[in-house]
Formats: C-alpha cells, structure tokens, sequence
C-alpha cells in the first residue's frame, strides 16, 4: 500500500506543478487587444500631465474638455469659448511628451 499511495502522491505532485507552471506561464501573456502596463501607466501619465497644463492656463476651461489618451495619441472633447481656447489646448497638448498624435474634437459654442 505504501507504493501506491507513493505513486499517487507523486502523480498528483507532478499534476500541480505542471499546472502551475502553465497559469504562470500564461499569466503575463498580454492577449490582443490588451496593452502592456507601461503602455498604460504612459498613458495616464500623458492625460494628466495635458489636465494639469489646462488647469494651469488662464486660456482653457479645464472643467470643459475631456481628454483621453490611447497609444500616445490624445482625444480632445467637450466645448470651449473660442476657436483660441479649442487651438490653445490643443497647442498645449503637443508640448506633453510622449504625445504622438492629437485629435481634437472639442467643439467651439457660440
């Protein structure tokens, strides 16, 4: 009984490691659609840094425009006064590094 029980004992230990192996293996795995966390975290950064330069100029209401990055490039939404509050913004998001692209989409109001 104690050879059975010994190879029982060591098939299933060898079960659990090779499954373990394998959800570690495949848990770094970053599937499509998906970005890397330094993709992420670059993102963000890059949004916050262009909210910080609106809240810090005189010229841009903050409040009223959105911005999201993705892969470098920057969404810019929401209203603004002017067509030079809707072109200061988007000059200030230029001045960000790691922008690669600007789409501005912030319509002017009357």
């Amino acid at each position: 009984m104690n050879r059975i029980t010994s190879r029982i004992a060591s098939s299933t230990l060898a079960a659990v490691v090779g499954v373990t192996a394998l959800l570690l293996a495949t848990g770094c795995a970053v599937t499509r659609g998906q970005e890397p966390l330094g993709v992420y975290i670059d993102d963000s950064a890059i949004t916050t840094a262009v909210k910080a330069r609106f809240v810090d100029n005189p010229d841009v209401d903050a409040s009223a425009i959105s911005v999201e990055t993705m892969k470098g490039t920057v969404m810019l939404s929401g209203f603004a006064k002017s067509q030079k509050e809707k072109d200061t913004a988007q000059t200030l998001t230029w001045k960000i590094n790691g922008v690669k692209a600007v789409k501005n989409e912030i319509a002017v109001r009357p």
